[in-house]
């Protein structure tokens, strides 16, 4: 009778931290989603640009900073939550940049699309049934393989090639979010116990983010392809 009624109790534990856990992963990359949105509104609003020098350095940071996040967050959870609002400040004086690039509807056409997209694959993640793992890695390779041919586009500068690329991207980081959405949720069901959860939540809120601002550049591109570039 003891361990019949134990077993609930431990189930219900067990729910009531991983709602606990996805909650504050959540509400972590959405407070950086929301730096970022303030700090690109502020700089374009005051007229604030990067110099070219400064936008070769903010880059460098952009693509360092998040490997460092990763590997300060579980050992020092604290410094890993202000390198990430440090990042998310960073990643909106880069996509400031787009104002002047980019109209604001298509912008905001692009912010919205990513945030529909980045909210339903989450959601495909936390509940589908099915083990994601195959197509992460799979989704993984195939942006590596972009990466390298987006490159190479650089040279050539095909806007056909390019909106081709910005597709493929926007479905790699839409699969690579429902991955890493239901790859958080089974590391904590396995080391949740055995490790820092802030430390934990904050590593999934920077995983979650980049999916979120890369979708949203994708979507940029796109939606300035078809009409929503100041050129």
């Amino acid at each position: 009778m003891n361990n019949f009624q134990q077993q609930p109790r431990e189930t219900i534990n067990t729910q009531v931290g991983l709602n606990a856990f996805l909650t504050r992963m959540f509400g972590w990359m959405g407070a950086s989603v929301l730096v970022s949105a303030l700090t690109a509104y502020l700089m374009v609003a005051s007229n604030v640009r990067l110099g070219s020098g400064g936008m070769l350095v903010a880059l460098i940071a952009w693509f360092i900073l998040p490997f460092v996040i990763s590997g300060q967050s579980m050992k020092r959870p604290t410094t890993a939550i202000v390198g990430l609002m440090v990042y998310a400040v960073l990643t909106g004086a880069v996509v400031s940049m787009y104002a002047y690039v980019y109209t604001g509807a298509a912008m905001a056409g692009a912010f919205v699309s990513s945030a529909a997209v980045f909210l339903t694959m989450a959601t495909i993640g936390l509940t589908t049934k099915r083990d994601l793992s195959r197509i992460g890695t799979q989704a993984t390779a195939a942006l590596i393989g972009l990466i390298v041919a987006m490159i190479i586009n650089m040279f050539l500068r095909s806007s056909m090639i390019a909106l081709i690329f910005s597709f493929i991207a926007v479905i790699i980081f839409a699969a690579l979010t429902a991955w890493d959405t239901q790859k958080m949720q089974k590391m904590y069901l396995q080391y949740g116990d055995q490790v820092s959860m802030t430390g934990l939540a904050i590593n999934g809120a920077l995983q979650l983010y980049l999916d979120f601002v890369n979708l949203f550049l994708q979507l940029l591109q796109i939606f300035g392809i078809f009409g929503g570039s100041r050129d």
